[in-house]
């Protein structure tokens, strides 16, 4: 069952919102908020799976909403505004819905929501899970990583490239390069630097600083030096 809420200042948008979250049999509607300060409320109190959220709202708008979430659920944005929608994709959320919205559309995005948090319930976990891959949303798309193919992250302003194995291109994501740091396991995802994560077994040489994975070249910054040494080779911190 997903725990969900239901954000909208306009009362006939929250009960139509409700009408349709009742169709769906693995949705619990928790309850509806008419601002944004009415949902923090309730997500200080109680894990909530999924929001779906207007945008427009007053006082603090759905996206500064999400912006100040430090742990962040699941996201539809239902909204009038089709301008926003780039935005709202760009914040890693489940799906974006322009109102009216047609049932079919909103069962479309409900199963979305019902996909991500299987994987994420069944496959994330912690940071010593032991699974062989991961999801992250890039291209309006959940892209599916497999672990064995990383070989370094890297963390690019606003954006987040995963270098890969199998591809020249990285997958660049908006997901922050905390969130995905959290969802890797430590040893064997290292962070290296304040904008690289490096894949353990990909690195072939590391001199002068520089840890040389293939043909690119990661800097080892010196706050994680000892910390990244004691984690490869523990003989080699005093060295």
């Amino acid at each position: 069952m997903i725990k969900c809420l239901a954000i909208d200042d306009e009362t006939l948008a929250l009960d139509l919102l409700e009408d349709n979250i009742s169709q769906v049999p693995f949705l619990h509607l928790v309850k509806r908020c008419k601002n944004a300060f009415e949902a923090m409320e309730i997500l200080q109190k109680e894990p909530i799976d999924l929001l779906f959220m207007d945008i427009q709202m007053p006082g603090i708008n759905g996206l500064q909403l999400l912006e100040s979430l430090p742990n962040k659920p699941m996201v539809i944005f239902i909204t009038a505004h089709k301008q926003y929608a780039l935005e709202g994709y760009n914040h890693d959320v489940i799906d974006f819905l322009v109102k009216p919205v047609p049932i079919e559309r909103f069962l479309k995005a409900a199963n979305k929501a019902l996909e991500f948090h299987n994987l994420k319930n069944k496959h994330i976990g912690t940071t010593n899970c032991s699974t062989d891959y991961i999801f992250v949303n890039a291209e309006y798309s959940l892209v599916k990583i497999m672990l064995n193919e990383i070989t370094h992250i890297e963390g690019d302003k606003d954006y987040v490239k995963i270098h890969l194995t199998t591809s020249e291109k990285p997958v660049v994501t908006r997901l922050s390069f905390k969130n995905l740091e959290e969802k890797l396991d430590v040893q064997r995802f290292p962070r290296v630097h304040k904008s690289f994560i490096v894949a353990t077994d990909k690195i072939v040489s590391i001199r002068h600083n520089i840890i040389n994975i293939g043909t690119a070249e990661v800097p080892l910054g010196s706050f994680y030096r000892d910390k990244f040494y004691e984690l490869i080779s523990p003989e080699s911190v005093s060295a």
